[in-house]
């Protein structure tokens, strides 16, 4: 994995991947481009994604969030964020004349499709996640009358079912695979006949941050988590730091919030950001540990990420009505994550 270290070195092992993921980078970009396209405001219906520092860039840059539709005025653009949104969000644009851009990651929309076409088959459909999640709202909007939301293995017991065979797990993308696959484990044992979702329902980005911090773990005496608290694929990769071996894991959303105290008698810090982290506040976490020695920075890495998926259907088509560029495109921050990959 990586090189020894000399006792009492001070090291940053960073994972790779980390931080911004396809889908990602596509809802930002798709801000980016409206506010070129279309000028200052674009209302954004909740985060664009779940990271404080990205949304404050956004704002001041024209970008006006809000909570829901209603607060949107009559016929003016909303985008819709990367975690999706149900029908009755959809519809109730429609009766405004919103003009939408669905920047839905599509990942989540593969999701979404799952949940119609096994609510069409009669399915109960259990979906592991964890409720109030917009990503998990939006998907269960799809056929509520039809999913229950099952938010932990220790939730298992209480799920009731009309007939426990026709009964099929679904999941939010973001999820630690260890406790997802523990619940499916747990819900096997009381559905024999439970039915699985025709691929992965978690991220590809997801499980790849996992695993990347998975193997650091076990030599990391701290692990440092760049990404806000109301981002799920952040808060699991501190839980699969402890759990996989590390001596304690902090989740941050900037530089300035790494308490020293956490590095007294440490030599090595890992280093990991979640799927809605920008490069640049990565970058700004290793300027300040090397402030307190740990200078040398080894890189981690367990897979290279080159997908990219196109901008949304609907800002695609008025991009090249203005003569601009409507393919795939990555936003600074993506930019700057490869480009100055270690």
């Amino acid at each position: 994995m990586t090189g020894s270290t000399a006792v009492g070195t001070k090291r940053v092992l960073l994972a790779a991947p980390r931080g911004y993921c396809a889908g990602v980078d596509r809802a930002v970009v798709a801000v980016e481009k409206a506010l070129e396209q279309y000028g200052a405001p674009v209302y954004v219906r909740k985060e664009i994604v779940h990271n404080k520092y990205v949304v404050e860039t956004l704002a001041a840059r024209g970008a006006v969030f809000v909570h829901d539709t209603d607060e949107v005025p009559e016929g003016a653009r909303v985008v819709f964020s990367a975690h999706g949104v149900s029908p009755a969000v959809r519809a109730a644009a429609a009766a405004r004349s919103l003009l939408t851009i669905d920047a839905t990651c599509p990942l989540v929309t593969k999701v979404h499709k799952e949940a119609v076409r096994f609510a069409a088959d009669d399915y109960d459909i259990l979906l592991i996640g964890h409720a109030g999640h917009e990503e998990v709202e939006g998907t269960a909007g799809e056929a509520p009358e039809h999913i229950q939301v099952v938010n932990s293995p220790d939730d298992v017991d209480g799920v009731q079912v009309r007939d426990p065979d026709r009964v099929v797990w679904i999941s939010q993308t973001t999820l630690s695979v260890d406790e997802a696959m523990e619940t499916v484990r747990r819900l096997r044992e009381r559905f024999p006949n439970l039915a699985d979702p025709p691929s992965d329902d978690i991220c590809y980005a997801t499980q790849n941050r996992q695993v990347a911090v998975k193997k650091m773990a076990p030599e990391c005496d701290v692990v440092v988590v760049v990404g806000s608290a109301n981002s799920s694929n952040s808060v699991r990769l501190v839980e699969v730091a402890r759990e996989s071996g590390a001596g304690a894991a902090h989740r941050i959303d900037a530089a300035g919030q790494i308490d020293p105290a956490w590095l007294d008698g440490a030599t090595t810090v890992g280093v990991t950001s979640g799927a809605s982290v920008p490069e640049i506040l990565v970058r700004d976490v290793l300027d300040r540990l090397a402030t307190f020695g740990f200078g040398e920075v080894e890189e981690v890495r367990t897979a290279t990420e080159d997908l990219m998926f196109s901008l949304p259907r609907e800002l695609r088509a008025d991009l090249r009505t203005g003569g601009a560029d409507p393919g795939r495109a990555r936003s600074a921050a993506r930019r700057a994550a490869v480009d100055n990959s270690l």
